[in-house]
């Protein structure tokens, strides 16, 4: 057996990355894509490698130089015109080699798991392309498979249908091709192809001529759970950096992205603090059934938005702002505020983050498991010279709950010392009595001028990707300032519309609060099942896990991602957690989700 590898392409979306190199060169992590591929196939018996250059070739020969001399035999193929053509003339260059042995045929901008091919090599199929299920990052060539593998259509990108992607698989671009096969029937079609059609062409298109004759010459072998990654752009390059990290980095490369984990499939995100109960299924429905027009039409002013806002949570107009994500108002908000501000650590460090470091005074509760009363931040205050306080209620990532009755006399006892209270009541949605746990009403705000209330909309009602907030007081003043500091087009058309149609979904989202709370009382059950971990107690959709011996907290969190393809939260260095100790976050996910992750926690002590 020999192989072929396609290297001759521009890589143009790369940008700077292939300025002076063709793609392969390209490094991920430190190692470059034709190192990984050649020490991957030294590992197999092949007779020869051939590699087509083209773009920045000798630059590409000249690395390879003797490197792998007595491990792999390397020829080369120059496409000089490769500006011009495309990989089916690059393949056509070796179309007399390809016809010397059975041949696998790779492209060489790839990044994949080392069982990929002994995966193909050792497949009885004498034809067969490695595929995955179709994916929303996947772009290129896809095929259709009937029951017995076979792959009866090759789908090219011009015929591409978004209403059949559940029958859908992607090529990864690695073949294994029988020297019977490439003698008498694809060679020959290769040949005819580019003369009918010419060079500017892809090599699928002649398989996809084969599979239209119906003779089933080519099986599909799934990849499965295996890792791959198809590298033609910026984004290609850091999601492919993320997925083949060694263990000291993973964590590090998946954390510093924040969120946008809908690229990365199939992993379950435990990071991922939102209510997986709601939005319903008809919520969903009138969303896309309003798409187009929400897609293209602009959004509505502050004005319109507020107004919108108002009718939503029961709040007068001149006591709400909507915002762009809680996280444009926390900014908004803290940078406005004046003398120095109470925290409590360990909490959700986008408050402290915005305010200056001098300015801070922290109360960190003297407790195991972190928790802490409106009596305890009063004694602990009231010698304090503050003029606000900050409450995250119930607290991240303590799942601290103090009741609304406590909270409004801490409230009562801020405005009695001339102090501003701020609430975020985020995650109040989760808490047990959570219908009547909200501040957001007048006649609250109004009682409590000195308090102001912030609510994240991405938690509780499940919508993060609209980035909304909302900040709340009868401080009319404050409201006013913060309006007019925001921009005025600060949120989209869709997060305007899930404002404008949520009042006829009201007991939807007060029957996904109560399936919550029942699913996060059996979670917190069979997680105190796992030996290694000190679950706390929670009113939060997310448990802090003190992670006890003999496993740290990190290799508890990097063994989930490698092994179960599940992301979790290390919080050890969390401020105002005990440095000498481990912890973590888990969220609470819906019932499936959850299972699977207990699964993965119990084959650890297995």
């Amino acid at each position: 057996m020999q192989a072929i590898i396609l290297a001759a392409g521009m890589g143009r979306r790369l940008g700077e990355y292939t300025k002076n190199n063709t793609k392969c060169m390209v490094p991920v992590n430190g190692i470059r894509l034709i190192d990984r591929l050649l020490e991957q196939l030294a590992g197999t018996d092949l007779k020869r490698v051939i590699i087509v250059v083209g773009y920045k070739g000798k630059e590409l020969t000249d690395y390879i130089g003797n490197r792998y001399e007595g491990r792999l035999k390397i020829e080369y193929a120059e496409n000089p015109v490769y500006d011009k053509t495309n990989n089916i003339y690059s393949l056509a260059l070796v179309k007399e080699q390809l016809q010397e042995d059975d041949t696998l045929l790779i492209e060489s901008d790839l990044i994949f798991s080392d069982r990929l091919i002994p995966m193909i090599v050792d497949s009885p199929d004498p034809n067969v392309a490695l595929v995955a299920q179709y994916e929303s990052w996947m772009d290129g060539t896809m095929v259709e498979i009937d029951q017995d593998r076979n792959i009866v259509n090759f789908v090219p990108k011009q015929a591409f249908n978004y209403a059949n992607v559940g029958r859908y698989y992607k090529t990864v671009n690695i073949y294994k091709f029988s020297k019977d096969f490439l003698q008498h029937q694809y060679v020959p079609f290769l040949n005819a192809y580019t003369k009918a059609v010419g060079n500017n062409e892809y090599y699928e298109n002649v398989l996809r001529i084969i599979s239209m004759l119906n003779s089933h010459n080519m099986k599909a072998l799934s990849v499965g759970n295996e890792k791959w990654y198809e590298i033609d752009d910026k984004q290609d390059l850091d999601i492919a950096e993320a997925l083949f990290a060694n263990d000291q980095d993973v964590i590090r490369k998946y954390y510093g992205r924040y969120g946008g984990f809908w690229r990365f499939p199939q992993m379950l995100d435990y990071c991922y603090l939102v209510n997986p109960y709601f939005p319903s299924r008809r919520m969903k429905d009138e969303l896309r059934a309003n798409f187009d027009t929400l897609l293209t039409e602009y959004p509505s002013g502050m004005k319109v938005n507020t107004l919108i806002a108002s009718k939503c949570w029961g709040v007068s107009e001149d006591y709400i702002v909507p915002g762009n994500g809680a996280a444009e108002l926390i900014k908004v908000l803290m940078e406005g505020t004046q003398g120095k501000t109470g925290f409590i650590r360990p909490t959700f460090e986008e408050y402290p983050n915005r305010f200056n470091q001098d300015g801070q005074v922290t109360f960190v509760p003297q407790n195991e498991d972190y928790r802490y009363t409106a009596d305890d931040l009063m004694n602990f205050f009231a010698d304090k010279d503050i003029k606000t306080l900050m409450l995250i209620n119930p607290d991240n990532p303590s799942g601290n709950f103090i009741s609304k009755a406590d909270v409004l006399r801490l409230s009562q006892w801020c405005e009695e010392r001339g102090i501003r209270l701020i609430v975020d009541e985020s995650f109040v949605d989760f808490s047990i009595d959570y219908s009547t746990n909200s501040l957001l009403s007048d006649e609250i705000l109004e009682a409590y001028p000195h308090m102001a209330v912030m609510k994240s909309i991405s938690k509780s009602y499940g919508v993060p990707g609209l980035r909304l907030g909302i900040l709340c007081s009868a401080n009319k003043e404050l409201i006013a300032r913060i309006k007019k500091e925001v921009s005025i087009w600060n949120l989209n058309s869709f997060a305007e519309f899930f404002m404008q149609i949520f009042n006829k979904y009201e007991k939807d989202y007060q029957t996904a609060c109560a399936k919550f709370v029942a699913e996060r009382a059996d979670f917190e059950q069979q997680l105190r099942t796992i030996p290694y971990l000190g679950v706390m107690p929670s009113q939060a959709n997310y448990f802090l896990c003190e992670v006890l011996a003999p496993y740290t907290a990190k290799e508890i969190v990097v063994y989930m991602l490698r092994q179960h393809n599940i992301l979790t939260r290390d919080c050890s260095l969390k401020p105002g957690l005990d440095p000498e100790k481990q912890y973590m976050r888990i969220a609470v996910r819906n019932h499936e989700d959850n299972a699977r992750l207990i699964e993965g926690l119990n084959t650890l002590i297995k």
